[in-house]
């Protein structure tokens, strides 16, 4: 027996979908339907589904907190890893997505020239959270980015491991900064460089 569901609100099924929820489709269908297994992957495919779709949601509530447009901060965060998402790989995935997600949006025919260049542009520039952007959906992005990672377990101090002490401050003052914005509560984790979490007997034991 097939489902029937509400016709106002599609659950993503169907061709009656909001240009953001196509996106969101598309970028899930590349994540599910990937035939490069876990462990040839940076991360595993449950990471990349949770995380995608956790920045969109974040994205868009940054987006209405900010004044900014709700549907194109979502469309951003939805795509921000679409290299990782396509290939599997991490390595400057930021500039190697931005063109991924142009021939994405343009095949849509969906989208104004204007509104892929603002999408690819904060794509482009996301990776660098140690810079603060004059443009408003950059940071935006950015901000959805380390506060979804800065949510899990153990994120803290792969941090302290994988980035330079200069890096590390510059993001953990980021996810503060983001935290507070939203009226989080304040995580003494993020005052300190050092590991805190696993400690870095952790890290040498893993390396490889």
């Amino acid at each position: 027996m097939s489902y029937t569901y509400n016709p106002i609100y599609t659950h993503f099924k169907g061709d009656k979908i909001s240009r953001c929820e196509l996106i969101e489709r598309k970028v899930i269908e590349i994540i599910l339907k990937s035939k490069m297994q876990d462990e040839k992957r940076a991360w595993s495919k449950t990471f990349e589904l949770k995380h995608s779709s956790a920045v969109t949601q974040i994205g868009r509530i940054l987006a209405q907190k900010r004044g900014l447009d709700s549907e194109l901060g979502a469309i951003i965060c939805t795509m921000h890893d679409i290299y990782v998402f396509t290939t599997g790989r991490v390595t400057d995935h930021a500039h190697k997505g931005a063109p991924i997600a142009e021939r994405i949006l343009q095949q849509t025919k969906k989208f104004t020239p204007k509104e892929i260049k603002l999408i690819t542009t904060a794509i482009y520039n996301h990776s660098d959270k140690h810079v603060v952007s004059k443009n408003p959906y950059v940071e935006l992005v950015k901000d959805a980015d380390v506060l979804d990672c800065g949510l899990y377990d153990g994120v803290h101090d792969a941090y302290v491991y994988e980035k330079s002490q200069e890096n590390c401050k510059r993001y953990f003052a980021r996810i503060k900064n983001v935290r507070k914005e939203l009226g989080l509560p304040r995580d003494p984790k993020w005052d300190s460089t050092d590991y805190v979490e696993q400690g870095k007997t952790y890290y040498e034991k893993n390396k490889k």
